[in-house]
């Protein structure tokens, strides 16, 4: 039996372990970069598995490397693989119904994190049982706080890219979609794959009075609205439709009762990107246009602009290996081309920009009615336990592949 067919039916054995443990992950939700239910939950899943494990110094990171047994018969350094999945949850209180649903109140597995986590698991219990045929080392990034905690940034910080002992040579991940992807379907693409997030928050400072007397008073309310409006025209009239940008306001706070003028107004908007030209354009023009609408009305204004993740752009040549490696594994059909990047943000963004790699999506939504599910980060967002073997297979191909490549490459 060749390689690829054993660990094709290995990942057809422990189906049944990743549901169990996606599930288990499912009901015990936690968010951010504290995880120690989670982690203990994985260490347990990969105890028994010869892996060295580190754990997170600042966060409750494991960082795992499995030795290849081919690479022991060689002299001098051996390439090594990095595989991630991401293990945190969000605040969101769960509506599925699902006999598995969250016991924790206002937390879910609403992106597919327990997925991600329980592919990642797969993957380390079929490479681990062929380890002798391993020409490097694989690094299994399991990381907590992606959802806006930076973790990835947290796990770099700690060495996660030279934990083999010498810096991986690729790494790679997947991320699980609940609509819009074909179940079952991988789909990625060369070049900017996600949005850069930024953030935006505003205080528009005035002075307060009575609702029935406007004009003695200052009022932050009309300012901040105004600034929340000509944040939209400046989107489409400062920036070009083939350079696109997002600015969506999430927050907007003022005032106690109606009929009190307050002294200030809040907002905060979530800013999206997929350039650097654009970004930093953002940085600046967001900034001047709110300072600019504060003194047309007379009124200060605390404008800050954060940079958070940047965009995750993929290797192109990595890209074309994840499509190829996908298509040979599983058929032409189930890897397709994915035409517009996704405005959504990844922290994987940041090790993508250390070392080459790529990110890919696999439908994971109903087998009926995909394309209008409801989406990651919903209250009722689903995901198919069916899709994780393959998940896990197409991590544990894409490490062997990969070893295999760049062990020839260094050995030339």
């Amino acid at each position: 039996m060749s390689l690829d067919e054993a660990m094709r039916n290995d990942t057809r054995e422990i189906a049944r372990e990743l549901t169990d443990l996606r599930h288990r992950l499912h009901q015990h939700p936690e968010i951010g970069l504290d995880l120690p239910i989670t982690q203990q939950t994985v260490l347990s899943a990969i105890d028994d598995l010869g892996l060295e494990v580190t754990l997170g110094k600042s966060v409750s990171s494991i960082t795992a490397v499995l030795r290849g047994g081919r690479a022991d018969q060689r002299q001098g350094p051996v390439p090594a693989v990095l595989l991630r999945g991401d293990m945190d949850a969000l605040p969101l209180a769960e509506k599925t119904g699902l006999e598995y649903a969250s016991t924790v109140d206002g937390a879910m597995h609403a992106c597919g994190h327990d997925l991600h986590t329980a592919m990642l698991v797969g993957a380390a219990r079929v490479l681990a049982a062929h380890r002798e045929s391993l020409a490097g080392d694989v690094v299994f990034m399991f990381q907590p706080g992606e959802e806006g905690w930076d973790g990835a940034g947290a796990m770099l910080k700690e060495g996660v890219l030279d934990a083999a002992g010498t810096r991986v040579k690729s790494a790679y991940g997947i991320h699980v979609m609940a609509n819009e992807i074909k179940p079952g379907v991988f789909t990625t693409r060369p070049g900017t794959l996600m949005a850069a997030s930024d953030g935006l928050f505003v205080t528009v400072r005035g002075a307060g009075g009575h609702g029935s007397a406007p004009h003695m008073a200052k009022d932050p309310v009309t300012a901040a609205v105004a600034m929340v409006s000509a944040l939209q025209t400046l989107v489409t009239r400062r920036f070009d439709v083939f350079d696109p940008v997002v600015i969506t306001v999430g927050q907007f706070h003022a005032g106690t009762r109606r009929n009190i003028i307050p002294d200030d107004a809040m907002f905060e908007a979530t800013v999206r990107s997929f350039s650097p030209r654009a970004q930093e354009r953002l940085m600046e023009e967001t900034v001047r246009l709110c300072q600019s609408i504060a003194a047309a009305h007379g009124l200060e204004v605390d404008v800050r602009y954060e940079a958070e993740y940047p965009m995750t752009v993929n290797n192109a040549e990595h890209a074309a290996f994840v499509d190829t490696v996908a298509a040979d594994v599983f058929g032409a059909e189930r890897s397709e081309p994915l035409a517009f990047p996704v405005t959504g943000a990844e922290d994987f963004s940041r090790v993508l920009a250390e070392v080459p790699g790529c990110y890919t999506f696999l439908g994971a939504g109903p087998a009926d009615g995909y394309e209008t599910a409801p989406d990651n980060h919903s209250p009722l967002a689903t995901f198919a336990d069916s899709v994780m073997p393959d998940g896990a297979l197409l991590h544990a191909q894409l490490a062997v592949r990969a070893l295999n490549r760049d062990s020839a490459a260094m050995a030339a």
